[in-house]
C-alpha cells in the first residue's frame, strides 16, 4: 500500500521516500509545501493511512485515489504546526462501546 501512495504522489509532484521507523514499522516521509516531513503510515486493522493523531490526519487507505487526493491536499496546505502526533487507539473502549 506504501509504494502504491509513493507512485501516486510523486505522479503529482508530492515528494515521498520509503523508509522504516525506529520501532520497525514502515512508512513514507512526505515532504510539504513549506519542506517539512511527516510520515504517513498504514494501520491495517482499521485500513487507514495515518500521519498524526488529529482526525483529519487520517484517510481510509480502501480507496486509494481519495486517500492520494487528500494527503496531496494536506501537503500542499502544510502539515499541522508542531510535533507528529502518534495515533494511539484505545481497543478496550471501542469494545465497551459496542457491548461486546
Amino acid at each position: 500500500m506504501l509504494t502504491a501512495l509513493r507512485d501516486e504522489l510523486a505522479e503529482r509532484d508530492v515528494p515521498a521516500v520509503l523508509v522504516v521507523a525506529e520501532d520497525g514499522r514502515p512508512g513514507l516521509d512526505v515532504t510539504d509545501s513549506r519542506f517539512r516531513v511527516r510520515r504517513v503510515f498504514v494501520h491495517l486493522a482499521f485500513c487507514w493511512f495515518y500521519w498524526g493523531a488529529q482526525g483529519d490526519e487520517r484517510v481510509t487507505c480502501l480507496r486509494m485515489a481519495a486517500a492520494v487526493e487528500r494527503i496531496t491536499e494536506a501537503a500542499q496546505d502544510g502539515w499541522h504546526e508542531g510535533e507528529q502526533g502518534e495515533l494511539g487507539i484505545d481497543l478496550q473502549r471501542i469494545v465497551e462501546a459496542y457491548g461486546a
